[in-house]
C-alpha cells in the first residue's frame, strides 16, 4: 500500500508532499485504519528508560511534526513515542524555499529548514489535545534565529517552561546545521552552562523531567569525550545520537548536482554507519553511564538491530520512515518480539 502512496507523494516537491501527508493523516479515521495494519503492541516491547515507560522502542524523530499537528495520528501508526519540534520561543518562518531535497539514489534527504515553527505557545496548545497517554511525547527545543548565542539560554528556558506540562521529556537541540552559529553551542563551556541552567530549573519542579542532548555525527572523538564529561557534570538523562551531517562523502551525485542542492543537513542511508559508530563509542567509552536514543539512517530492520546492538536503548525514525513508510515500524517491532 505505501509503495503506491509513496509513488504519488514523490511526484511533488518534498515540502509539498509533507503538507499533503499531514492533510491525509488528519482525515478522520485514516490513521486508525492504517494502525490496524501497522501498529504492533506486545508486552515484550515495553521498555523503561530514564524513568519513563515506553510501549515500544521505536519513536518518531524531531523535525517531521515540528508544530505538534499529527502527533496523535503518528501514535496511531505504531510509534512508541513522538518527538515534536524543534520548537522555538517565538514563531519563525525558517529559511527561504526551496529548503528540502530528496536524494533518491542514496535514499537520503538534505534539509535546511531552519527551525520553521509556530512557536512554543501554539505547540503547547495542541499537545493538550493528546489522545493516548501511553505514547510518550518529547519536546525538542531550540533558539530563535535572531537570538544571539550569548542569550541562547533564555530561549531554551522559555521553551522548557512553556512545554513542561505537556511533554514527557525534553531534547536540547544545539546540533542543527541550519541555524547560523548554533553548533558553536556544542563546545564544552557554553553547552555545560546551558544544560546546567535547564537542570537547575528542572530540579525546582515538583517532579523533574528527563533532559536529553541531541548531538551531531560530525563530532570528533575528543568532542565526544567532552560530551560524556558534560553528561556526568550536568546529570542530564541521556543523549540522542545523531542529528544530520554536513558531510557529502560517498553520495551518488555529481559535485555540480550537490552544489545545486546547496547547504543543509544530510539524513538517511548515508549516515547509517557514522551514527552507529557514535552510539558505540559513547556506550563503550562511558561504560553505559547513560541511555542513548539511536537515530540516523534506519531504513531496515537490520539497521535498527545494529543501532540497538551498538548500545542504543531506543531508536527513532525520520528519513527511513519517509522512504519505507509505517511498515518499517511494524517490522522492527515484530522482529524485536521474536528476539525475546
Amino acid at each position: 500500500m505505501y509503495s503506491l502512496i509513496k509513488f504519488f507523494l514523490f511526484r511533488f516537491n518534498p515540502e509539498k508532499a509533507h503538507h499533503i501527508t499531514f492533510f491525509l493523516l488528519r482525515i478522520p479515521g485514516i490513521s486508525k485504519i492504517a494502525g490496524l495494519l501497522y501498529k504492533k503492541r506486545h508486552p515484550s516491547l515495553k521498555k523503561r528508560v530514564f524513568g519513563l515507560d515506553f510501549i515500544n522502542p521505536v519513536g518518531l524523530a524531531a523535525g517531521l511534526d515540528k508544530d505538534a499537528v499529527v502527533f496523535n495520528e503518528m501514535g496511531d501508526l505504531g510509534f512508541g513515542f513522538i518527538e515534536i519540534g524543534t520548537v522555538t520561543p517565538k514563531p519563525q518562518p525558517g529559511n527561504d524555499k526551496p529548503r528540502l531535497f530528496r536524494l533518491v539514489k542514496d535514499e537520503a534527504i538534505i534539509n535546511r529548514m531552519g527551525f520553521n515553527n509556530q512557536g512554543a505557545v501554539e505547540a503547547a496548545k495542541r499537545l493538550r489535545k493528546r489522545n493516548d497517554s501511553n505514547v510518550l511525547i518529547g519536546g525538542n527545543i531550540g533558539k530563535n534565529k535572531v537570538t544571539p548565542n550569548e542569550k541562547a539560554v533564555d530561549d531554551y528556558i522559555i521553551c522548557f517552561n512553556g512545554l513542561f506540562e505537556v511533554v514527557d521529556y525534553f531534547v536540547v537541540n544545539v546540533s542543527s546545521p541550519n541555524t547560523p552559529n548554533l553548533r558553536d553551542l556544542q563546545e564544552k563551556e557554553p553547552l555545560t552552562a546551558l544544560l546546567k541552567s535547564l537542570q537547575d530549573i528542572n530540579n525546582q519542579k515538583v517532579k523533574s523531567k528527563p533532559i536529553l542532548l541531541k548531538i551531531a555525527p560530525d563530532l570528533t572523538n575528543t568532542q565526544l569525550d567532552d560530551i560524556i564529561d558534560i553528561v556526568k557534570q550536568t546529570q542530564i538523562a541521556g543523549i540522542i545520537a545523531t542529528n544530520t551531517t554536513i558531510s557529502r562523502d560517498g553520495l551518488s551525485y555529481e559535485k555540480t548536482e550537490l552544489e545545486a542542492f546547496g547547504a543543509g543537513g544530510l539524513s538517511g542511508k548515508p549516515i547509517t554507519k557514522r551514527s552507529t559508530e557514535v552510539i558505540r563509542y559513547l556506550k563503550q567509552k562511558s561504560g553505559g553511564a547513560f541511555p542513548i536514543i539511536g537515530v540516523g539512517g534506519i531504513h531496515t530492520v537490520d539497521d535498527a538491530l545494529e543501532k540497538l546492538d551498538a548500545g542504543a536503548d531506543l531508536i527513532q525514525l525520520y528519513t527511513g520512515f519517509i522512504y519505507e513508510g509505517p511498515k518499517l515500524i511494524r517490522d522492527i517491532n515484530k522482529r524485536l518480539t521474536q528476539k525475546t
